[in-house]
């Protein structure tokens, strides 16, 4: 079993940057993939970034390349989420989710590939 708890959410300005951490608890969170979810108000989840087991292999969607960056250190049971130029479109709950399977794959996209979810942290961005 493999438990989650995300920080760092608040608010912040447009072009303005916020550091997401996941920490996660359980023997085997080091050998998940763990990736970063986003929802806003009246939209679906969205597939924001994930990072494989190891940290060698990450994938990023398309609207957030370049200005988000996912990193972990195992050794602190912790995931990373640097989010940079923050624009309004950014605001939602983030959540943190891991998947037993360890690796990137094109399932990596789906929510329905993660086993474990956080509780999710607010970010807000004011224009």
């Amino acid at each position: 079993q493999v438990q989650l708890v995300e920080s760092g959410g608040g608010l912040v300005q447009a072009g303005g940057s916020l550091r997401l951490s996941c920490v996660g608890s359980g023997r085997t969170f080091s050998s998940c993939a763990v990736a970063w979810f986003r929802q806003a108000p009246g939209k679906e989840r969205e597939f924001v970034t994930a990072i494989s087991w190891s940290g060698a292999n990450t994938h990023y969607a398309d609207s957030v390349k370049g200005r988000f960056t996912i990193s972990r250190d195992n050794a602190e049971n912790t995931v990373y989420l640097q989010m940079n130029s923050l624009q309004p479109d950014d605001t939602a709950v983030y959540y943190c989710a891991a998947s037993a399977t360890g690796v990137i794959t094109r399932a990596t996209i789906l929510s329905s590939e993660y086993d474990y979810w956080g509780q999710g942290t607010q970010v807000t961005v004011s224009s």
